[in-house]
């Protein structure tokens, strides 16, 4: 795990003064998720994407999302060579290991749809042929908030897809000032893993025990988010087995092999509030928070 320290202390001089939101994405990268960093631009939402890219040594694309952007920018298209006398697929930015997505509600619901089959099977279809992704494939989109002129809201669907979503936020005073001073260490970043390691890490992750304890807790807090009557729908078994992914991997890195229910509880409102929304309109986070504190650990 020395590596993994190594990852954390490059990652923190980075990004300063969110230690937690730091671990919660390289949590996210190796349960195999997608991360949606939701908050107003310049926090560094994209320092902390390129750093990430960096640090695991794998390739590395952006797109900047906007209301003209259409699919085949983001899948590819295939044109014909003319010396050739012969059409070729030519592969967009999707094909990389960690993509970001900038702005990604600032596009129409159609080229945001463009993401849907990559990020759950890792694939996309051309022309009747399906073409396999990198593996891994981590997305990292950042949301404006709605209330910002230009935006789409991203569909259920859409957000079904995201492992986890994160807000950065504003640095505190202290951190705030080292930034200004230039004291974050961006230009200094060196890779630490392979991305052969970044896989053996991701079957490692694979390999943490839950017991049937912690999965009879998980398995009563996703139905009760359904039955309390609190929500629109409640949680699906797509959310309680990326829940319990992330869980595994919060685990791994911290140091255990086995999940443990306050993992479970620290979890919720980053793996699952995005999903939920209140029959009253008011704050699923909260609401959520609510109902994962009314629920005793089996």
């Amino acid at each position: 795990m020395k590596k993994l320290d190594a990852l954390f202390e490059q990652l923190n001089s980075i990004i300063l003064g969110k230690p937690l939101a730091t671990k919660l994405a390289v949590v996210c990268l190796l349960a195999r998720g997608h991360l949606l960093i939701e908050d107003i631009p310049g926090v560094g939402k994209t320092t902390l994407a390129h750093a990430l890219a960096k640090l695991f040594g794998l390739p590395y694309k952006r797109v900047q999302f906007t209301s003209d952007l259409l699919p085949n920018d983001i899948i590819g298209m295939t044109i014909f060579d003319m010396e050739s006398k012969k059409f070729h697929f030519k592969k967009g930015p999707l094909f990389t290991s960690i993509l970001l997505a900038d702005e990604i509600n600032r596009a129409t619901p159609k080229t945001q749809s463009a993401l849907l089959q990559a990020m759950e099977e890792q694939q996309v279809s051309v022309e009747g042929r399906q073409l396999p992704l990198n593996d891994p494939f981590f997305v990292i989109a950042t949301q404006n908030p709605l209330e910002q002129s230009g935006t789409f809201p991203l569909p259920e669907s859409q957000l079904d897809r995201f492992l986890m979503r994160l807000s950065l936020g504003y640095p505190n005073d202290e951190f705030e000032k080292k930034l200004l001073l230039g004291q974050n260490k961006q230009s200094d970043v060196s890779t630490v893993f392979s991305s052969e390691e970044v896989a053996a890490m991701v079957k490692q992750v694979e390999q943490i025990h839950a017991s049937g304890a912690v999965v009879d807790y998980l398995q009563t807090l996703l139905a009760r988010s359904r039955d309390c009557g609190q929500f629109i729908n409640g949680l699906s078994p797509r959310a309680g087995l990326q829940w319990l992914r992330a869980a595994k991997a919060l685990a791994y890195v911290e140091g255990r092999d086995s999940v443990l229910p306050d993992d479970i509880k620290l979890l919720a409102s980053y793996t699952a509030a995005h999903r939920l929304h209140c029959n009253d309109g008011g704050d699923s986070s909260a609401a959520l928070s609510d109902l994962v504190a009314g629920v005793e650990v089996l």
